[in-house]
């Protein structure tokens, strides 16, 4: 028996009805033993593949009643379907969702313990990062200096040499030679990856187009985009709305650059990318067919800043096909950094006028649609407006109105039809309409009021409400406005990862692991300005990274969402992390509207002033990727990792229990007597010789239990007949070689992994033993390093036997971080996570060897930290020669 409340849950501070239920109803199936499982939400509303003029993906006509064009997705008017509810969601999902680099570290030369066990991941800001090494003059902010590809700290792997715009530009001015990118070559993969090329393409530059090629022609506008034959007009709209903001465009397309002096055929466009910006650099080759540009061009036909601007977004992705299918939100954090939101204007909050004021105040990108008619593109309404086609929204502006009688004030919203022609509002408020005569001259001067066949129009809020279906809204970052005259939000970003086995918990209806998942807290202690209810807003984004990059590999979005926890009066007292019973009786204040398989999830909350915890998590359980979580706020809010400081703590009772048990004491004896016997007459043992001890002594209390058979190997036959052990031998025989021959010849009940019991401890662990306790490197342990060693390894096994489930020879990864701490060490997510990757195996295993291994590798690291940090300052220092010395023999 299962249950689950199926359909969009509250995403309002303090959660709805239905976020209640569901939770109640999560506890429950664990409950009745099932876990509770259901489907993922069905999407909210929003463009996905917008090919309102796509000759390739015809998305429109396959969609049907399903539309909904994505706010800023039409803002050139060039469509972009979204929108309806859900018909047949799977097979949606599965044609048109197409499915991303780590933080640079700031400088710390000394080192604390976290730094020396490998913590690589967390929070960032630009004050502290590390800056990159590339240099513009013309960049005064130093969280806009952008990274070259692949340059370290970028997050992604060079493709060859790293690429710096300036040094390349040098060398082919001084050798007279036009560039050609060997990272983004002039071939037809670079176009299309899942099949050939549909038309003869040919690799033209500007040059070979036209014989006077320009950049730029009279400055960049929205007329600038014209789409060609790629279903990338979600992009296409990122664009064009960028144009309407010149300090953003000319973060995206430096200045300088063009096809008079300096030039060599190379150009070069910037881009956000998970918490960092990178220098794209591109050659001008573009591909043509019949010498006319096929994909992004120009309205003036030598013009071409926006056709290598969309190569530049290829080549990040790794070919234009990448970049078929998305949302204009995608593109417009790509341009700016910031944090989209999506509103369903039928089922607009209260104070959505409120909240699109501050959203004015703080520059954000509005854009808002009417959900069109699927039967006629781009329908005109009676009232003037377009169906099926996004307005930006320019202005948002309460005025006053005067008349003889009284007098008050009217929100109304000032919104631009991207074709800038006659296609305007006819209602009230529009051009000339009678009810600017109640408003003063002085406000219509000051708002700027002018009527003219421009695309501009004001209307008010109301009608605003009645007429339009969804509104989008970027909000900046802090870094993306160097004015400090305005408003801006308080920001917070960390990165972070789900491994399978270990931090990939899946959501709330798997109870048994949800906890596991990575949490941050989040302190919020001043309400917003003018806030009656005495709240704070709090818009939570999680971001998935890398999987648009990663297509060709056939690697989609993950199905993600997040939940927020009220800490209540005390959160210090609370476990770090919340465990399994803090989520057992507790239920989430606030939460994602729903799992869905894009980019990016957020949504805005109201919460009051105290502490929280946010857990981003995949919908299911062990579903691995990496992921970006920023959390702004209109207040300053303090922001953590909610996770156990790394360090030393207290071993577990049990296995102290074995430690003292008397017929251990007696075997110790024994163990002596073994090890003076091979020691010889210098008295220490080498590694192959404490292999031979610890495999005599250690003969019976070694799991035996084998790894079950993956995916790729085949459980031999069980049988216990002499027919059947015939038919074992002669397939092992037969198949010699293969993975089925392993299977047989190993046994029936031994499986296809080795016997740990047989084969005893291997060669790596013994020599690694030798390292962590061989203080003079001699290569070799004498009796007092080995008992100390003996000890520790008693201890280890028997950790390992109490969280070995049912004598399988295999711990769970999700037991590593409470087998870890019954050995008395602490750790946090980012330390299990490359210690799984170091030691685990694919199928969320950890086998014995590898455990001891883990161990080994922990207690060597910290004791070389203790003894360089005598007076627990948690930090030490090291020259290269001794941290070589100290870590490569160990």
């Amino acid at each position: 028996m299962s249950f689950f409340l199926r359909g969009g849950g509250g995403g309002g501070g303090g959660g709805s009805f239905g976020d209640a239920l569901n939770d109640a109803l999560g506890t429950l199936n664990q409950l009745v033993g099932d876990g509770g499982r259901g489907p993922p939400r069905p999407p909210p509303r929003g463009g996905y593949d917008n090919t309102g003029r796509d000759p390739l993906a015809g998305l429109a006509d396959q969609l049907g009643g399903l539309g909904g064009l994505g706010g800023l997705a039409g803002l050139a008017g060039l469509g972009g379907f979204g929108g309806g509810r859900y018909s047949d969601w799977g097979s949606i999902k599965d044609r048109y969702f197409r499915p991303r680099p780590k933080p640079p570290q700031k400088p710390r030369p000394p080192m604390s313990f976290g730094d020396i066990v490998g913590k690589t991941k967390g929070a960032y800001h630009f004050i502290n990062r590390l800056l990159p090494k590339t240099r513009d003059p013309s960049i005064s902010n130093p969280a806009l200096l952008p990274f070259a590809v692949g340059e370290k700290g970028s997050g992604i792997r060079a493709r060859g040499e790293v690429q710096d715009f300036h040094k390349i530009q040098a060398q082919c001015l001084s050798e007279g030679v036009l560039w050609e990118d060997p990272n983004f070559p002039a071939v037809d993969s670079s176009i299309f990856y899942t099949r050939g090329p549909p038309k003869p393409f040919e690799w033209r530059r500007p040059g070979e187009i036209t014989g006077d090629p320009q950049f730029m022609v009279g400055g960049a506008s929205r007329f600038d985009i014209q789409q060609g034959e790629l279903g990338d007009c979600w992009l296409l709209a990122a664009v064009a709305n960028l144009t309407l903001h010149d300090d953003l465009f000319f973060q995206v397309v430096p200045h300088e650059q063009g096809f008079e002096d300096n030039y060599c055929g190379i150009f070069h466009f910037r881009f956000w990318q998970y918490g960092r910006w990178l220098d794209v650099v591109i050659d001008d080759r573009l591909p043509t067919v019949y010498g006319e540009l096929v994909f992004l061009h120009s309205s003036t036909k030598n013009e071409f800043w926006s056709a290598l601007l969309e190569k530049a977004y290829a080549k990040l992705h790794g070919s234009y096909e990448a970049l078929k299918g998305g949302t204009t939100c995608e593109g417009m954090e790509d341009f700016t950094g910031g944090v989209t939101e999506m509103y369903e204007l039928r089922e607009a909050p209260g104070n959505l006028y409120k909240i699109l004021l501050k959203a004015y105040e703080r520059s954000s990108l509005m854009a808002c649609s009417i959900e069109p008619d699927p039967h006629v593109t781009e329908a005109r309404t009676s009232s003037g407006l377009v169906k099926g086609h996004a307005y930006s929204i320019t202005r948002v502006q309460y005025v006053d109105v005067q008349t003889p009688r009284q007098s008050g004030r009217i929100p109304l919203i000032r919104l631009r039809n991207p074709w800038g022609n006659e296609a305007e509002w006819n209602g009230p408020w529009s051009d000339q309409s009678p009810e600017w005569r109640l408003i003063p001259d002085h406000e219509k001067e000051e708002i700027g009021l002018i009527f003219d066949d421009d695309g501009e129009f004001w209307m008010s809020y109301q009608d605003f409400l009645t007429h339009f279906t969804q509104l989008e809204m970027c909000n900046l970052s802090p870094d993306s406005m160097e004015d400090d005259n305005i408003k801006k939000w308080e920001a917070n970003t960390y990165e972070g990862e789900w491994v399978r086995g270990v931090t990939a918990g899946g959501c709330r209806n798997y109870l048994d692991t949800f906890w596991h998942n990575p949490q941050y807290r989040i302190t919020l202690t001043d309400v917003d300005e003018d806030d009656d209810e005495n709240r704070c807003t709090v818009i939570v984004a999680l971001m998935q990274k890398n999987r648009r990059a990663q297509r060709k590999k056939g690697m989609e979005c993950l199905t993600v969402g997040f939940a927020v926890y009220n800490l209540g009066h005390d959160p210090d007292s609370l476990p770090k992390p919340l465990d399994y019973n803090f989520f057992k009786y507790n239920a989430s204040c606030a939460r994602s509207p729903s799992f869905i398989n894009l980019r990016e999830v957020s949504c805005r909350f109201k919460l009051p002033p105290g502490s929280y915890c946010i857990v981003p998590s995949t919908f299911e359980p062990n579903e691995q990727g990496e992921f970006i979580l920023r959390v702004y706020s209109e207040k300053r809010n303090n922001m953590e990792e909610h996770d156990e400081e790394v360090g030393i703590g207290h071993i577990d009772p049990r296995v102290k229990d074995e430690d003292e048990d008397t017929e251990m004491a007696k075997k110790d004896e024994k163990v002596k007597g073994l090890f003076l016997k091979l020691a010889g007459e210098d008295g220490e043992v080498d590694w192959m010789e404490l292999k031979e001890i610890m495999d005599y002594t250690m003969r019976n209390e070694l799991p035996s239990r084998p790894r079950p058979p993956t995916q790729h190997q085949v459980a031999p036959m069980e049988d216990d007949t002499l027919v059947g052990q015939l038919v074992n031998l002669l397939c092992g025989v037969i198949c010699k070689d293969t993975p089925l021959g392993t299977a047989f010849a190993s046994g029936g009940d031994q499986g296809h992994a080795a016997d740990t019991r047989s084969s005893g401890f291997a060669k790596e662990v013994c020599r690694s033993m030798v390292a962590m306790m061989d203080a003079d490197h001699s290569g070799k342990l004498g009796y007092e390093e080995f008992k100390i060693l003996w000890t520790d390894i008693r201890r280890w096994r028997a950790v390992f036997k109490l969280y070995c489930k049912e004598g399988s020879g295999f711990l769970s990864a999700f037991e590593l971080r409470q087998a870890l701490n019954s050995a008395g060490y602490r750790l946090n997510n980012h330390i299990l996570n490359i210690l799984f990757h170091r030691y685990g195996a694919s199928d969320g295993t950890i086998t014995f060897d590898d455990f001891m291994m883990c161990a080994i590798r922990m207690k060597t690291m910290i004791d070389l930290f203790r003894e360089r940090d005598p007076d627990n300052t948690n930090s030490v220092s090291f020259t290269l020669e001794e941290w070589m010395e100290k870590t490569l023999y160990s």
